[in-house]
């Protein structure tokens, strides 16, 4: 019993880690989407550490050992793909920040109810 709790605890901890990471970009990302017009510089380095973080997730869901479900795994490797695409167009002035603070949300809102709490 103790090694099952013992991963249960590594299991909440890790969730919660990634939680906080997402949810540090996703504010960095937002602060700086509010002031975009008078720092554009630091909206881009906001924009550039989301593109990383989703990086970052579709490199780990991209690994053999990790126990996600091909769905999901294949739903993260979509919005990361998206999250590419559509960062492009952002910083060419040509789309809203909007879709990428919803989809970290999102994100944030599934890591907060998938059986474990965060």
């Amino acid at each position: 019993m103790r090694g099952y709790n013992e991963h249960a605890v590594s299991t909440r901890s890790d969730r919660r880690a990634e939680y906080d990471v997402i949810a540090r970009v996703t504010q960095g990302l937002r602060d700086r989407a509010v002031n975009s017009k008078s720092d554009y510089a630091g909206f881009a380095e906001a924009l550039h550490t989301n593109q990383r973080l989703w990086t970052a997730l579709v490199v780990d869901v991209s690994d053999e050992k990790n126990p996600l479900p091909a769905e999901l795994k294949a739903r993260i490797a979509y919005l990361a793909d998206f999250t590419r695409q559509h960062t492009r167009q952002v910083l060419r002035k040509k789309a809203s920040v909007l879709p990428l603070l919803e989809i970290n949300m999102a994100l944030l809102r599934g890591l907060k109810t998938e059986g474990a709490p965060v």
